[in-house]
């Protein structure tokens, strides 16, 4: 079995890298460095969502399903730096070849893990094989938008046309799904000015482990599962779940339901 790994990255803003970029002193205060980004930004294209190289990455959850077993958790400690989260995460590709499986991964996930890993000198040469070394990367790599090693479900399933695309909290929940708990992509900086990071990697594994049963319907859907099988691949999450310590685990439990 090729392992799974589905993931999800929470960011916020670069401040040092708007600092440099726009001569500020080391003194300004994160805060306003960041609202003069945002600024920016709304004059320019009406939104603060900024640039994708202007993304510091704050956690990185991994869903796991290999062998016999599942797991869900967050690379790293919160005290360490992006450079190692980045390092980390490419070094699992390298150990396990698995399938990546993202929501938007395409379009905001690895692009933003890209950047940050160029700007840190991070090595990922299993990721970047495009069958230099591994003759099968060149049929099926991790950056051919049509090819599986990197699945975005949200791409696919809205035929690669952006203006089909839906926001996964959305379909989770439609799917009888808990979907998103207690923050959003928006309010993910304020917490994270507020001391809030372990907050923040508990949010981005629950999206993690949405990404993956989204993942477990989509198998049933091609018929690479059937009934039987997606069951007890579910039952597999629940279960470890069950044992996984965590406030948040119990709330995604009972939005799950039965």
């Amino acid at each position: 079995m090729t392992p799974i790994l589905a993931f999800d990255i929470e960011t916020v803003p670069d401040i040092a890298g708007l600092r440099r970029l726009h001569d500020l002193p080391d003194g300004t205060p994160d805060g306003d460095v960041a609202e003069m980004a945002f600024h920016a930004r709304r004059i320019s294209s009406g939104t603060d969502f900024l640039p994708l190289h202007l993304h510091r990455v704050v956690a990185i959850s991994c869903a796991l399903r290999d062998g016999d077993t599942f797991r869900v958790w967050s690379l790293g400690e919160p005290e360490e730096s992006e450079a190692h989260l980045v390092q980390r995460f490419f070094d699992g590709v390298e150990r396990y070849t698995p399938q990546l499986v993202s929501w938007n991964g395409g379009g905001f996930d690895l692009p933003v893990l890209h950047y940050r890993a160029l700007m840190h000198g991070v090595v990922a040469r299993r990721y970047w094989d495009q069958g230099e070394d591994d003759r099968d990367f060149k049929w099926n790599s991790y950056l051919g938008r049509y090819h599986a090693r990197h699945l975005d479900l949200m791409d696919v399933l809205a035929m690669y046309q952006p203006r089909a695309s839906a926001p996964l909290d959305d379909l989770a929940r439609l799917m009888g799904l808990p979907g998103k708990l207690g923050l959003d992509g928006s309010k993910v900086w304020g917490a994270y000015l507020d001391g809030g990071l372990p907050a923040i990697r508990s949010y981005c594994e629950t999206d993690a482990v949405n990404t993956y049963l989204v993942f477990l319907r989509f198998q049933l859907m091609r018929g690479h599962f059937d009934a039987d099988q997606f069951a007890r691949e579910s039952q597999l999450v629940r279960d470890t779940l069950g044992h996984t310590p965590g406030d948040h685990w119990r709330e995604f439990l009972h939005r799950w339901g039965p």
